[in-house]
């Protein structure tokens, strides 16, 4: 089954906090935080730390790899899709879609790496698909 795919997406719309993440995603890059007090990696982009508080972070290209940690397979809408929480190697945890897979196929600690798939209004979205 090819859900996801035959939907039409619509990114979110960039805001100072965000707006290098999305750029990143045209040059199909993967961009997290780095607390550059804590050493610690976060997502989801935003201008602060989520340790400290401070704005002594900066954004960091992420191998694009990691794994599936849980996730839940929407099937009673009109379009299904699946949701996943996917730690990345570099450790964060991500809310993203897991595309180019079968529903039955995905699995709790199945490798994954990141696709950008196209969006209608704006920069490209990052989903996983299996490594």
């Amino acid at each position: 089954m090819t859900w996801l795919e035959d939907r039409e997406l619509t990114a979110p719309e960039p805001n100072e906090e965000s707006c290098q993440y999305w750029e990143a995603t045209r040059e199909q890059q993967l961009l997290i935080g780095f607390c550059k007090d804590t050493g610690k990696k976060f997502f989801y982009p935003r201008a602060v730390s989520p340790f400290t508080l401070s704005s002594n972070v900066e954004w960091i290209k992420a191998n694009g790899r990691g794994t599936i940690y849980t996730y839940s397979v929407m099937q009673r809408v009109p379009v299904p899709f699946a949701l996943a929480y996917v730690e990345l190697d570099e450790g964060p945890m991500m809310l993203t879609n897991i595309v180019e897979c079968e529903s039955d196929d995905i699995r709790i600690g199945m490798a994954v790496r990141v696709v950008f798939k196209p969006s209608v209004n704006g920069p490209p979205i990052p989903m996983f698909k299996p490594a």
